[in-house]
Parts: structure tokens; sequence; C-alpha cells
């Protein structure tokens, strides 16, 4: 029998990816919405997605046939994993695949370069230029030297960006229950979440979203928070609870933040959510559309991995739990 794979969201998939694929059966790539994709679906035995959909059960229900989920992520929040469990549907993701991800660097990436934007006011400069001024008096931003950075979550990107800035000339902080001290960086000092907040003249998030860590970032994580320190998150919206965020952007005690994720990305027209409105005027909030992972060089080696893990569970019956 040959299987049938939906890649729902096709711009760009990487050419020895579709090839590998097509071993095990025919491939269609394919750029769709909601309405088609719930159309679509239907024939399909396997489904690849990016982040574009969310995978829940309604698209579950309109797909009989389907065995495979594959998303190309290590969060998977946009995917309904107790209907999809229910229903004997084995996901397919990067999450747990520890020795491949140590090659891919681009969230990381990301957040130093969202972090320095953010600092040196870029974005709100470049729009200046682009209206015929040449003011530089209006963009004084500050350096990354010499502040100190809370780095919250110490895994394979919390690592990376704490590198970075650190080479950068900062002082790193980091929070993180599940490590040693033995284990981080010369130089760098693990404190509790509470000091790190206390301390931070810049934070950043990287923590995995599960119902444990939902909404980390509430009003008291905030009220620790410096006064006029910087807030960055590139991990996952719902970690912070966005009506207290917006209140300590409101406040001041916030000088500016960061994201590159929202809470309920899949929510359809976002142009009226509340960050949306508040970064459209105010230049002390950026928001970027999830674009961390977002790189050709990073999307085609987990396509490749996540391609040739496919192959693997399809031909030799590999168990594939969620991981």
């Amino acid at each position: 029998m040959r299987l049938r794979t939906l890649v729902a969201e096709s711009q760009g998939f990487c050419t020895q990816a579709a090839d590998l694929i097509r071993r095990i059966g025919d491939l269609e790539l394919a750029d769709l919405g909601r309405a088609d994709l719930l159309e679509a679906v239907r024939e399909a035995d396997i489904l690849w997605i990016r982040l574009r959909h969310r995978v829940d059960a309604e698209v579950l229900a309109a797909a009989p046939g389907l065995r495979i989920i594959v998303s190309p992520t290590t969060g998977l929040n946009h995917i309904d994993m107790e209907a999809a469990l229910q229903r004997g549907i084995r996901v397919l993701s990067l999450r747990g695949e520890v020795a491949f991800l140590r090659q891919v660097r681009a969230t990381a990436e990301h957040t130093l370069g969202v972090i320095l934007a953010m600092l040196r006011r870029i974005p709100a400069a470049v729009m200046h230029v682009r209206g015929g001024g040449w003011n530089r008096d209006l963009f004084r931003g500050h350096e990354v030297f010499g502040k100190t950075v809370g780095v919250v979550g110490y895994g394979r990107l919390g690592r990376l960006v704490a590198r970075s800035l650190q080479g950068l000339g900062a002082r790193v902080l980091v929070a993180d229950p599940y490590i040693d001290a033995e284990t981080i960086e010369p130089e760098m000092q693990l404190l509790s979440l509470d000091d790190v907040l206390r301390q931070g003249d810049i934070i950043t998030l990287h923590v995995a979203y599960s119902s444990a860590t939902h909404g980390l970032f509430d009003q008291r994580a905030f009220s620790l928070m410096k006064e006029g320190s910087w807030f960055v998150n590139t991990s996952r919206g719902e970690l912070v609870n966005e009506a207290a965020f917006l209140a300590a952007l409101r406040s001041g005690r916030l000088a500016g933040a960061a994201l590159d994720v929202i809470a309920d990305e899949h929510s359809g027209d976002l142009a009226s959510h509340p960050l949306i409105e508040y970064a459209r005027d105010h230049d002390t909030l950026l928001v970027t559309p999830h674009i961390g992972g977002c790189t050709v060089e990073s999307m085609a080696k987990t396509e490749l991995f996540m391609a040739g893990r496919l192959v693997e569970v399809v031909r030799i019956g590999v168990p594939c739990e969620v991981s």
C-alpha cells in the first residue's frame, strides 16, 4: 500500500526531503488555508505541517485515514495531542532530538537579533529614514555590554543565547530548576528565577511550553523585574500572561520588549490582537511572526531530518512516541 503524504505548508520545502518521502508513497506539496486543509486532508495518511495550522479535533475528524502527523518543531501546542492519542495517530516532531538540534541555531540568532534591534531601536530608525528623516538623536539606544542579562531556561537555545550575550560583554545570570551550577558556562551564575528577575536588565525566555509553565510570566513575575528592564520571548506565547505583560509595558516597568510569539497564534485574523495593536502604536514593543526558526538553512536541515525519521517509522515500524 502506497501512503499519501500531504505537506500543507510547502513553500520552499526541501527538495531532498521531498525525494525521501516519495520513497514511501505519493507526495502532495500544497500551500493551504484552513478550508482547503480540511478538504485535502480527507485522503491523507500522513500530514506534514509547520506552524500555520492548528491541528485540532476538527482537522482530525476530517481525516479518517490519518496515521502520522509530522511537525518539524520542538513545541507541539499547535497540535491537539490528546485527540491524536485517542485516535492512535503518531506524532513525529523534533522534541527530544537533542543530538540533531545542536546543529540548529536559527532561533538563538534571532533572539540576539531582536535584542539588538530592541536596544538600538533599529526598526523605528529604519522607518524614520524611509520617511525622509535623518536625525540620529531621536534613536539614542543602549548597549548589551555591561548589562546584566537573565536567561530563563538553560537548554539548547538558552545556552547558545547566553554564550552570545556573554561574548558581547554582558553579565549572564541563569534560572533553570533542572540544571546544576557545575553545568553552566564559566563566569555565568545560576540563581533562582526570582533573583534573576530582580537583577536582570534584560530577561530572555527559553522555556519549553507545558501545562506546568503556562502563564509562567504573570503579574508577580513582571512586578519582580527591575524598573526599566527589557523582556524577550522567542519560545511560546502561552508562557506569558499577556494582560500582565501589557500592564508592565504601559506602566513603564518594562522599557521595551521583543516577541517572536504570541498566545493563540492560530486564532485567525490577528490584526486586533491586543499585542499587535499595542505594537502598531508603540515602538517599545517589537513583534515578529514566529520566524525564529525560519531560515533557509535550519528549515532544510529539519525537513531532511524529519523526512528521514518518517521513512524510518514507516518502513521499519520504529516505535514513535510523542517526544
